[in-house]
C-alpha cells in the first residue's frame, strides 16, 4: 500500500493520498522493527486468552499474565494488544471516530431478521502468530450460511488486503447489507466506495461492540482452535498454504450445529436439505 503513495504527485498531498488508501501517515513513514521472540510468545498467549475472555482490557490482561508468571507491565501489554488489534468488548460512548475525515455509518442490523444468503455479509480482521513474526487475516462471511466468501493475509494493517478480499467476494455476488467495525480499513474511502458503487448498504458496529459482528467473532474462534493454534507456522507462505486448505474444508465439509449439521456451502448455494432457522439480530444464536 505504501508503494501506491506518490510523494511528488502534483495535485494530491501525501496526507490526502493516505486518506484515500486507508493508510495512516505514520504507517507510511514507519519502518517496522521485528518483535522479539519473547514478545511474539507473549502475543500468542494474549491472543489465546483474549479469545476466551474478550472483555479483558489491558489492565485485566496484565493481571492475568502476571498470574501466569509473566513479568510484564500494563504499558507493554497495551502496546502489544494495540499492535494485534485487540480491544476489550463492552459498550462504550461513541466519543471517537475511526479516523479524521472518515464517515461512520449507522448499525443497520439491530432487530433485523436474516432469512437468506446474500442478505448480510460481514468482515473483520484477526491476528495470526508465526514462528518468527505475525500476520493479519481478514475474511468476508455470509451471515445466514456462515459461508466464507473470500479471505486474505497481510503483514500490515493497511486497507489493501481488505479491498482485495472485498473485490473477490463481490465477484461472487452482492449482499444487501455489508457490516463491519469502525476500523480505518473499513471506513477508508477506497473500501466504502467499492460497496457504494455496487449498491450495497453499509452498516457499522458501535464503538467497542465487537459482538455486533458476532459471526465473524465465532469464525475466528473456530479457525484458531481448529487450525491456527494447532500449528507452528514457519513463515507467511506456510501459514497461507494451511489456511488455503482450511477454508475449503470449513465451507464444504465441516458440519455446523447452527445450520442443522449442514455445511455453509450447501446453505449458501441453496442445496440444503433441511430448513435453517432465521437469525434475528440482537438475539443471535
Amino acid at each position: 500500500m505504501r508503494a501506491l503513495v506518490e510523494p511528488e504527485h502534483k495535485t494530491l498531498s501525501v496526507r490526502r493520498q493516505c486518506e484515500l488508501l486507508g493508510l495512516g501517515r505514520s504507517s507510511y513513514y514507519y519502518e517496522p522493527v521485528p518483535e522479539s521472540a519473547a514478545n511474539l510468545a507473549l502475543m500468542r498467549q494474549i491472543d489465546q486468552q483474549y479469545l476466551a475472555t474478550p472483555f479483558y482490557g489491558s489492565r485485566r490482561m496484565t493481571v492475568w499474565l502476571q498470574e501466569q508468571g509473566q513479568d510484564v507491565n500494563r504499558k507493554r501489554v497495551q502496546r502489544l494488544m494495540r499492535l494485534m488489534g485487540l480491544e476489550a468488548i463492552y459498550q462504550k460512548p461513541r466519543t471517537t471516530m475511526a479516523g479524521a475525515g472518515h464517515k461512520v455509518y449507522p448499525y443497520l442490523l439491530r432487530g433485523l431478521k436474516v432469512t437468506r444468503p446474500n442478505q448480510v455479509w460481514a468482515t473483520d480482521i484477526t491476528y495470526v502468530g508465526l514462528r518468527h513474526g505475525f500476520l493479519y487475516l481478514t475474511a468476508i462471511i455470509d451471515w445466514y450460511s456462515r459461508y466464507v466468501l473470500a479471505w486474505r493475509l497481510s503483514n500490515s494493517l493497511d486497507s489493501t488486503f481488505c479491498v482485495e478480499a472485498l473485490d473477490e467476494a463481490l465477484a461472487r455476488g452482492r449482499p444487501e447489507i455489508f457490516n463491519t467495525d469502525q476500523g480505518v480499513q473499513f471506513t477508508s474511502a477506497i473500501f466504502t466506495e467499492r460497496l457504494q458503487s455496487a449498491g450495497v448498504a453499509i452498516s457499522m458496529d458501535g464503538k467497542g461492540r465487537a459482538l455486533d459482528n458476532v459471526f465473524t467473532e465465532r469464525l475466528w474462534r473456530t479457525v484458531k482452535y481448529e487450525e491456527i493454534y494447532l500449528k507452528d507456522y514457519a513463515d507467511g507462505a506456510d501459514c497461507h498454504r494451511a489456511i488455503e486448505t482450511y477454508f475449503p474444508f470449513y465451507n464444504h465439509e465441516r458440519f455446523h450445529q447452527s445450520l442443522d449439521y449442514q455445511t455453509p456451502a450447501a446453505v449458501y448455494q441453496g442445496k440444503a436439505t433441511r430448513k435453517v432457522e432465521p437469525i434475528v439480530c440482537g438475539v443471535c444464536k
